[in-house]
């Protein structure tokens, strides 16, 4: 497939040049909408801004619903059709709680944005939109281009992870839009992770009068924590964490119930298989002999890897952003993410591709405006230089 001309790629990013009010006005928008993952109405709200904003662009658009997430959102431009797609991805969902876009709305401190997921990942999103809608201006793109709009990536995607599979195992290269570090940099590399709840029940007994007619669920979930971070290992980069434990009824009962929250990660599938054969065997010992245990909860995501494939897209992705004047290495991050999904089916991925911004997950999340449209220039140069 040959590059666009000359005349197509000046267009789209000089389009592309002005395009920071707009960018900062629907920024504003979808940040001041609560949409925590399971907050399904205000995910679906922010997908509506963005339907709208296709619509207004002529970009069509299609929803995958979901009874208790909110629904996927598909947009599609045309160009070099017959040829595998082009995916630029993102999330809509936060991991804040409702009322936090209140608390502390969208706000603008010199060239810095905050608010609620103005990084991770509203940011890229807006900025994907922005691409979609230059292409579909001026034409120029050498294939289809996907615009994937999730809603519960900050759960591990249990609704959104089928239809991002299925979108990947086809396409040409995944750009999920996840914000830029804030050295600049994109990833190159993400931990996978796992994570699953479990239930220990025991038998209740007066801690005093019976105390041995007792089976403590508390000391079976004790013994178990001790053996599980036994697991970590820094050397292949796995460790496993019990963050949230709870349990019994009164002090002065020998506890019939204990469940903990447990946090797994990984670096590669064979790391995953190997620390999952010895949480099973953890799980299934009764160190309290007379206590049965079961998972109730598990989701997860996979590991980012760069695949030769990969690697030269990120190559491509880099001299983009270099004609644009920035300076993108790569980096390797414990945080999770769907590009793992996306590269686990095949797909050569690149990630972090969004506008610069840190302190995700916190109340100082905040994403440099300065980098939006650079950024926006970056991916829609590299999409414009990709061969067959």
């Amino acid at each position: 497939m040959p590059s666009p001309s000359v005349e197509k790629q000046t267009e789209i990013l000089n389009w592309l040049d002005k395009q920071r009010p707009a960018m900062t006005e629907l920024l504003e928008r979808v940040v001041n909408i609560d949409s925590g993952s399971y907050n399904k109405e205000g995910v679906d709200a922010v997908g509506r801004v963005f339907e709208e904003w296709f619509e207004a662009e002529g970009i069509p658009t299609n929803r995958v619903p979901h009874g208790e997430f909110g629904d996927c959102i598909r947009a599609h431009v045309s160009g070099g059709e017959g040829n595998r797609p082009v995916i630029l991805m993102g999330h809509r969902d936060t991991v804040f709680p409702d009322g936090e876009a209140k608390r502390r709305p969208f706000r603008i401190e010199g060239d810095i944005a905050y608010g609620p997921g103005v990084a991770d990942m509203k940011a890229g999103l807006v900025m994907n939109a922005f691409v979609l809608a230059a292409f579909k201006r001026f034409g120029g793109s050498p294939y289809p281009l996907i615009g994937l709009y999730t809603s519960d990536e900050e759960i591990a995607s249990p609704s959104s992870r089928p239809v991002i599979e299925d979108e990947a195992r086809n396409a040409r290269v995944v750009f999920n839009a996840e914000p830029g570090r804030e050295s600049g940099n994109a990833v190159i590399g993400r931990k996978g992770a796992s994570f699953f709840k479990i239930k220990i029940t025991g038998t209740p007994a007066h801690s005093g009068v019976q105390h041995e007619k007792g089976i403590s669920a508390i000391g079976e979930l004790a013994a178990k924590i001790t053996e599980l971070h036994k697991l970590t290992d820094y050397d292949t980069g796995t460790t496993v964490n019990v963050g949230i434990v709870s349990g019994g009824n009164a002090v002065n009962m020998v506890a019939p119930l204990a469940e903990a929250q447990v946090d797994v990660r990984f670096k590669t599938m064979e790391s995953r298989d190997a620390v999952w054969d010895r949480i099973t065997e953890i799980l299934q010992t009764a160190y309290v002999p007379g206590t049965e245990t079961e998972i109730t909860e598990s989701r997860g995501f996979l590991p980012l890897t760069q695949s030769p494939e990969s690697k030269q897209m990120f190559d491509v992705y880099t001299a983009a952003g270099a004609d644009v004047g920035l300076t993108i290495g790569g980096e390797f991050t414990g945080g999770s993410a769907d590009s793992g999904f996306t590269a686990q089916v095949g797909a050569p991925t690149v990630c972090g591709t969004g506008p610069v911004g840190g302190r995700a997950h916190t109340p100082e999340e905040f994403m440099r405006l300065d980098t939006m449209v650079p950024r926006a220039k970056t991916t829609a140069l590299a999409i414009m230089r990709l061969t067959s």
